[in-house]
């Protein structure tokens, strides 16, 4: 409680109790100019946002994208009525792609019209740098390219499914130079800096690189946002005799930033309301339903507008910050009602402002406790090394920040403008469920302790069984079309997430060394092929394709391919798949594969050779798609199974693999989360801890307090564990989300029990006072909470599910335990002196 003669007291009782309509105007001024600047409030669900940017694999997969010219890519399943190969569908087929293809950003569009059939009917190797036939070919061979389809190692899984009843459109963009160059540079910086310091120019010039780059991001992913809705729009017109389904890690990161955005919209209102109907059932008057739900909308609103006045992004993994902001700030609020209804019903005949007065003195300290502990448990996070999940700390601690100062100014300003009603009607609380839990908590004791910690012993088993995964497919319901969408591009069309496999090869002998008498052929040999050669053509990469490099290729391509998880698998591999069957089923020789190489027209040497080789890195590529659908995969067992059986069963060094691409950077990006929020929650804890021991100054109280908090997170992870749900980008901060909750309730209770203990020194009677004052604060806050987002079950993004339901979990577990277990903990230890002394 304050002090009346303290300084806060009289800021309240001389300005905002005396002067609320100008303190009032003042909110209404600040809130109208952050609310201005929530125009610029972004969601970003970019990659790049979600990476560890000091992660070495991050710097490695931009570079090997740079290296092999890897584009962005869409893909469109197109699922025919009619039979695929008819020409009234390749005319669509052709069609559309001719659509897309005229897009600015897109650079090429590939579809089956569009690749070499090269055994419909067979060709030779020699007439590889001829006219190559394709579907649109009149000489083709249309059964035999029905054949080759199914069969052919290149397009099998990729381009077609194996009942050859769907088809993939693979849509490449346009690769951007302009943000390799800005990395690239800003790259160079860093190095610099972390070697030996940057000099004043070099540090301004290091900004403005950063501040271009995020600039040249943000309009990159406007416009991929632009390009995928133009995509759909032509799609939809191709609806009438076929299912279309787009998919890719680009139109991933877009959506999921839509079903946000569609979900902080659609359900923030919906939450809203149910809030409104709640505290309109609770309290059965306007005064309590009107000031609590303008507090939440000005600390919201100014929350967005400082967002968007900084340039803080907001990532899908902080995207439920407002969500949690409003609930803290309805807790405020509540507790305001209660005590404020508390102290009329106790002294009627005082005067409106004396009531709002007393309410704030006796609030301010504990509410402010609880802020501070908050901040505390949020600011863990500040600790993790991913720059998403900082800022979601950093958000929350900001947030905190706001609700408590507005709560503080608008609150008791708004309360002193309406009249002083009659004190609520006395209820019969005897056969509340508050009251029942005081007197389970009386007689029940050890029980509850005995309860509480089974249930504990349950959690920590549920949460060794948490798994950390991030499935893209799972975060939506199986009615809607993306998930449809995904699951037959994953099952049908080779998987969704991209991987990459890097083999560097050791220095071999000279090329010539290893030809054998057989395959050394003379010059003149030659002669006839040298009309195919290209003025100019580097003779020297020919030679580099050996034999024993391709037999090594070949090796890992068969076991990648052979993986239960694993989709379609392209490199060198492909091509000599395809090379062997032209030549009647025999290896090539050196000859034979320099041969292969030089004919090769340029357009398919692009598609079947450039992206797999490096000959400058004397190093090979291998691009698989991972089924995300996959039940049974489990992303670091893979990855880190690819590297051991790549060393332990095909021999290869270990400084010679290396594995990159979009899966290996999310899961890099798990494990950092996993791992930080383990490591944290044992200095949350602790700072918890020291926190408690500031706030109450015992030592018996700070382990008292600390249990309930415990019993929280353990339960809530627990359940995640036995329920087989996988911590992921969107879960993970859930145990955080779960110190916040239970920290209010722990704190208010104990601050009002110390209260009620200096009445008589009965820790029983203190404990019934508690929960008939204090108690039905917390109670409420719960239920409105609870029943408010409940809503969100409705949804169809996953996440949002979960996050209802696990916020709904949390808070019922911290007002279960604070008015049980953490009771029942006081009356067991003492901590406030034997029973009977006054404190």
């Amino acid at each position: 409680m304050l002090h009346p003669d303290s300084v806060a007291a009289r800021f309240f009782d001389k300005i905002v109790i005396r002067h609320p309509l100008w303190v009032i105007a003042f909110i209404l001024c600040i809130i109208a100019t952050l609310g201005y600047f929530s125009k610029d409030f972004k969601i970003d669900a970019s990659a790049e946002t979600l990476m560890q940017e000091n992660d070495e694999s991050l710097r490695y997969s931009r570079e090997i994208t740079a290296r092999y010219g890897i584009e962005d890519s869409l893909f469109i399943a197109y699922v025919p009525q009619a039979d695929l190969l008819s020409d009234q569908v390749l005319g669509r087929i052709a069609r559309l792609r001719d659509e897309i293809k005229a897009m600015e950003r897109v650079a090429s569009v590939i579809t089956i019209l569009d690749v070499p059939l090269l055994e419909s009917p067979p060709m030779p190797i020699s007439e590889l740098a001829g006219e190559l036939r394709t579907l649109a070919s009149p000489d083709v061979d249309q059964e035999l390219a029905r054949i080759e389809l199914q069969t052919s190692p290149l397009f099998q899984n990729l381009l077609v499914s194996p009942d050859l009843k769907t088809t993939a459109i693979q849509v490449n963009f346009k690769i951007d130079n302009v943000f390799q160059d800005l990395t690239r540079r800003r790259d160079q910086f860093r190095d610099k800096a972390a070697a030996g310091g940057l000099t004043d120019e070099e540090s301004v010039a290091y900004d403005q690189i950063v501040s271009n780059l995020d600039a040249h991001n943000e309009l990159w992913n406007q416009t991929r946002h632009e390009d995928i809705a133009h995509i759909r729009a032509i799609m939809d017109t191709y609806r009438e005799d076929a299912g279309l389904f787009l998919g890719g890690i680009s139109m991933i990161a877009d959506d999921l930033v839509s079903f946000v955005k569609n979900d902080l919209q659609v359900f923030g209102i919906g939450v809203f309301f149910f809030l409104i109907l709640t505290m309109g059932i609770i309290f059965r008057k306007v005064r309590w339903v009107v000031l609590p739900m303008i507090c939440c909308s000005f600390s919201a609103i100014a929350m967005l507008g400082l967002l968007g006045l900084s340039g803080w992004k907001v990532t899908v993994i902080s995207s439920n910050f407002i969500s949690l902001q409003l609930i803290i700030t309805m807790s405020y609020t509540i507790h305001l009602v209660v005590r404020y209804r508390e102290l009329l019903t106790r002294n009627p005949h005082s005067d409106q402002r004396d009531l709002v007065g007393e309410t704030v003195r006796l609030m301010l300290v504990p509410i402010v406790y609880s802020a501070i502990t908050t901040i505390a448990g949020f600011g863990s996070l500040v600790s993790c090394d991913i720059v998403p999940v900082v800022n979601f700390g950093l958000m929350m601690m900001a947030g905190i920040a706001v609700s408590l100062t507005l709560t503080f100014l608008f609150f008791p300003a708004g309360l002193v403008l309406f009249k002083k009603t009659a004190p609520p009607s006395a209820a019969n609380t005897s056969h509340s469920l508050i009251m029942f839990l005081a007197r389970l908590t009386e007689s029940r004791g050890k029980w509850i302790l005995v309860t509480c910690a089974i249930a504990f012993f349950f959690s920590v088993i549920g949460i060794s069984r948490l798994v950390v995964e991030n499935s893209f497919i799972n975060y939506f319901k199986q009615s809607t079309e993306i998930y449809q969408g995904m699951k037959i591009i994953d099952q049908q069309l080779g998987g969704t997430t991209p991987l990459d496999v890097i083999i560097d090869f050791d220095d071999e002998p000279s090329p010539v060394s290893e030809l054998t008498e057989e395959s050394v052929v003379p010059d003149d040999e030659f002669d006839e092929f040298d009309e195919f050669d290209e003025v100019g053509a580097d003779r020297s990469n020919q030679y580099w394709f050996t034999p024993y490099k391709m037999m090594k290729v070949l090796e890992v391509h068969d076991y990648l391919n052979g993986l239960q998880e694993t989709g379609k698998v392209l490199s060198l591999g492909t091509m000599m798949k395809i090379a062997t069957k032209l030549n009647s089923g025999k290896p090539l020789d050196s000859f034979e594969l320099s041969l292969v190489y030089n004919e090769i027209p340029d357009d398919y040497k692009a598609l079947l050779v450039k992206p797999y080789a490096s000959v400058e890195k004397n190093e090979v590529r291998l691009s698989l798609r991972v089924r995300d659908s996959e039940k049974t995969l489990r992303r670091n067992e893979l990855l880190n199974k690819i590297r051991h059986d790549l060393t332990t069963k095909l021999g290869y060094p270990e400084k010679n693999i290396h594995l990159t691409g979009m899966m290996v950077l999310y899961n890099n990006m798990l494990q950092s989360l996993f791992k930080s929020q383990i490591e944290t929650l044992g200095i949350v804890l602790l700072a918890l801890m020291i926190m408690f021991l500031l706030l109450f100054r015992s030592f018996h109280l700070a382990i008292i307090a600390i249990f309930p908090n415990l019993l929280s997170i353990g339960v809530v992870l627990g359940a995640m564990g036995w329920m087989n749900l996988p911590l992921d980008m969107m879960t993970i901060t859930i145990a955080s989300i779960s110190v916040g909750i239970a920290v209010d309730d722990t704190i208010h209770y104990i601050h009002r029990f110390k209260e009620e203990i200096k009445i008589d020194g009965n820790y029983i009677q203190a404990m019934h006072r508690s929960h008939e004052s204090i108690g039905y604060a917390m109670f409420y806050t719960s239920v409105t909470v609870i029943i408010g987002f409940s809503i969100l079950v409705l949804s169809n993004f996953i996440p949002s599910i979960l996050f209802g339901l696990l916020t709904g979990l949390a808070m019922l577990i911290a007002i279960t335990s604070a008015l049980t277990l953490l009771p029942a903990l006081i009356i067991l230890i003492k901590p406030f002196g034997p029973e009977g002394q006054r404190v």
